[in-house]
């Protein structure tokens, strides 16, 4: 036969050229589809991985390395604090005396949007019946756990409570020193310089306690002028004969707490000061680390008169202290604003 002859040879037939372009068609779909399938699976390991890292990773502000231990990044158990979770948070505790200004000042800083301040949560006995109870407590309150009215929103920068020195703050003074130092919470006490102002304003609160002038219910704080006047009436009676005695344990008091707390990070502010020097609430905000603002109270004052107008036996007292270290309480002017 001729070399080059068309004739076909016996064999296996090939399939019709429609049937092999589909089979070469669908293979290459089906490397098309497996190749997708690995791009996409490639895309989402890193989508997670992303994701991974914006919930555990996250741009913080420029923070000084002496503020440092007082800035801190909390992570509360009952809620999610999610876009605002490295928003850094300054830890403060106010530390004072009954009638000493410290309602009136915790509801200026309130005023503030970044400010919380929750209280006296040392009020209750249960919560400082030990110093087990009270670290305990300290550490829910510190991990932004304890939800008051004064609870702003998830991008608190500046979170604490009022303490009194009578709540079990001095009894136990060591272990708490350790514990704010280690915790890194700034400490603003908040004293009274006019002793003599403060007890009879501890004496007519005692007094209001049980008459209950205001329709039957007692109030430590007012909101407005008539509820104030009311209040004011009462003239307390002091004790002459210890009254000095007194002026001086209070003092005492204060400058022991002073003492033992000396190195904390820490501000002295005086009642005083807060009515009459205008740059005061300014310095605490600075303290805080939050934005400046004009910082309000819907409190009124209830003893606003001159001392004299105060107190029932007001010679006895003027005739006690004159010529004492405590006559300078006598004109009050320390109080003037």
């Amino acid at each position: 036969m001729h070399p080059y002859s068309l004739k076909s040879s016996k064999g296996v037939p090939l399939p019709p050229r429609p049937t092999l372009v589909f089979l070469i068609a669908l293979f290459g779909l089906y490397v098309c589809y497996l190749s997708f399938n690995q791009i996409r699976l490639e895309n989402r390991g890193e989508e997670n991985s992303a994701q991974g890292q914006t919930e555990h990773v996250c741009t913080r502000p420029f923070i000084q390395a002496e503020e440092l231990p007082y800035v801190h990044f909390p992570k509360p158990e009952s809620y999610n604090r999610a876009e605002c979770s490295c928003t850094p948070v300054r830890f403060f505790v106010i530390v004072s005396m009954q009638r000493s200004g410290s309602g009136w000042f915790e509801t200026l800083l309130n005023s503030h949007p970044n400010i919380s301040s929750n209280g006296e949560i040392f009020n209750k006995m249960d919560r400082r019946e030990n110093v087990s109870s009270i670290l305990q407590t300290l550490d829910k309150l510190y991990n932004l756990d304890w939800l008051t009215s004064a609870a702003k929103n998830e991008c608190t920068a500046a979170f604490g409570f009022k303490w009194m020195l009578n709540q079990g703050f001095m009894d136990h003074h060591d272990d708490i020193l350790s514990y704010l130092n280690k915790k890194g919470v700034s400490v603003i006490f908040l004293f009274r310089r006019n002793t003599l102002r403060r007890l009879i304003s501890v004496l007519a609160n005692n007094y209001d306690r049980d008459a209950k002038q205001l329709n039957g219910t007692h109030k430590s704080h007012v909101h407005s002028e008539e509820e104030a006047e009311i209040l004011a009436k009462f003239k307390p009676e002091l004790d002459v004969s210890t009254l000095i005695s007194n002026i001086r344990d209070v003092e005492k008091y204060m400058g022991d707490c002073l003492d033992r707390f000396n190195t904390t990070r820490r501000m002295i502010l005086y009642y005083e000061d807060l009515i009459s020097n205008r740059n005061a609430l300014l310095r605490v905000q600075e303290f805080l680390g939050v934005p400046l603002r004009k910082l309000v109270s819907r409190q009124v004052k209830i003893h606003r008169r001159p001392l004299p107008d105060l107190v029932r036996n007001w010679e006895d007292v003027n005739s006690k202290l004159k010529g004492t270290e405590y006559a300078r309480f006598l004109d009050g002017a320390d109080y003037v604003k």
